[in-house]
């Protein structure tokens, strides 16, 4: 089954090749860190310590990591870090992250048994810890090889991750019983794994460690740049939307449009795409829009903090911005992406607006929900979206006692949902403990095989 496996992940490769060949010469997406893809990674300067390799895909899961790579590290000073990404973006944030904490930063390894394997005796892990749904077949099946225990953490399987794994069941099973532990977010999450057929035993529910990301000194610095540059008006509210993806921008756009026709008080827009292939494509529609507009990327001008759109085309400032929004529109909702990460603007005090597809984040959407912590777009036509968004902008708008509810209400839930980092690094301590002290003894055998005659 593996080697089909690798068969037909090697014909997928193949057949993208064409489409990361464009992206790399447009965008520089998968040019960087291909030899660290192919195994070919740097020293690790370890000097001697057991590593603990954290896994995150990209952005969303490098944000999420930062309780658990602080803990890891205050709790366990005498182990090295290593922190690996999929993504460009994700490596980049990583390296803001976690550029002092991590010994060292990689991508990981494409999924082939060789680079596999190179990639695993340049770390020589004693433990690797996956955030989320990173379930790599041959990576896990070469830890499991080699003896290095392999926990999933802050798991999350959704309901249409987990359709598509069941017509592959069999092979499955045998996927997830390479790890160790599978901490996961939800209830719902765990008995998802546990259909797949991870032993009981070995599956718990943590609790998700997105609730206890904080805000950095960091952030706060950069929205203090922000607000100089670009927000000294405080009569005009701001709006930001986060994380959008194509058909947002025109739609957010318009919405706009149709609140300056209603004769409001002029708000402020401030538009974060998601992917920064399409920081040009959204400068086009802002240009097109017959608004004024200004990008961060740009010098600073004087009309930066008079302009009525602003494009954040920059990476790791949306949740600076934050803290600088009356409202936020959460992207990936209306365009049917699933949507994006809303504890962030929670975390801000800030009013959260949704469109209607969120089943990326359904646990956390239903908690808001319920506790009357967010406005949720209806699943409606394109065409109407636009003047639907405009109408909840101008209520609220309209309304700074509702929208202080709402952060309010965002932000106890938010409140109420810590913890999960403590109790995540608490059902680790058995798998960190063993193979720290396995390392230590390896590690005194070799000194005292060393110190014999030849």
């Amino acid at each position: 089954m593996y080697f089909l496996y690798s068969v037909l992940y090697t014909v997928g490769v193949l057949l993208l090749l064409p489409v990361a060949a464009y992206k790399a010469l447009r965008h520089g997406k998968y040019v960087a860190g291909l030899g660290e893809r192919l195994g070919r990674l740097p020293e690790i300067d370890a000097s001697g310590r057991p590593v603990i390799w954290v896994h995150c895909v990209s952005v969303g899961e490098a944000q999420a990591a930062r309780p658990l790579v602080k803990a890891l590290s205050e709790k366990y000073p005498r182990h090295a870090l290593v922190v690996s990404t999929i993504t460009l973006t994700g490596q980049r944030m990583a390296r803001e992250l976690f550029g002092q904490t991590a010994t060292n930063i990689i991508y990981f390894p494409f999924d082939w048994a060789w680079t596999v394997k190179r990639a695993l005796r340049r770390v020589n892990p004693s433990t690797v810890l996956i955030m989320e749904t990173e379930l790599w077949p041959r990576f896990l099946l070469e830890c499991r090889k080699r003896g290095v225990p392999v926990g999933l953490v802050n798991g999350r399987i959704s309901s249409k991750s987990f359709h598509r794994y069941q017509r592959i069941r069999s092979f499955i099973k045998r996927i997830v019983n390479n790890l160790d532990i599978a901490l996961m977010q939800t209830g719902a999450d765990a008995e998802h794994m546990l259909a797949l057929g991870l032993t009981p035993e070995r599956v718990v529910v943590s609790g998700n460690m997105k609730f206890d990301v904080g805000a950095s000194a960091s952030e706060e610095k950069i929205a203090a740049e922000l607000s100089r540059r670009f927000f000294q008006d405080e009569e005009r509210p701001v709006v930001v939307a986060a994380s959008t993806h194509a058909p947002e921008e025109r739609i957010v756009i318009e919405a706009f449009r149709q609140l300056y026709k209603d004769g409001l008080s002029a708000p402020r827009l401030l538009i974060a795409p998601r992917h920064p292939e399409r920081f040009h494509e959204v400068e086009s529609l802002m240009a097109q829009s017959g608004f004024t507009w200004a990008k961060r990327s740009a010098s600073p001008s004087a009309n930066d903090d008079a302009c009525d759109i602003i494009l954040l085309d920059s990476i790791g400032e949306l949740r600076a911005v934050y803290s600088l929004a009356e409202i936020v529109f959460v992207g990936g909702s209306i365009a049917p992406t699933g949507g994006h990460n809303i504890l962030e603007p929670a975390e801000a005090h800030a009013c959260i607006v949704t469109g209607a597809h969120t089943s990326n984040f359904a646990a956390i959407i239903k908690g808001f929900r319920e506790n009357h912590a967010l406005v949720e777009l209806p699943d409606l036509p394109e065409a109407d979206s636009a003047g639907a968004l405009a109408e909840i902008f101008e209520r609220l708008l309209a309304d700074g006692e509702r929208r202080k509810t709402l952060a309010a209400n965002a932000r106890a839930v938010l409140e109420a949902n810590r913890g999960a980092t403590e109790k995540t690094l608490n059902l680790l301590m058995p798998i960190l403990a063993r193979t720290s002290s396995a390392h230590s003894l390896s590690h005194a055998q070799r000194a005292q095989h060393g110190a014999l005659p030849s």
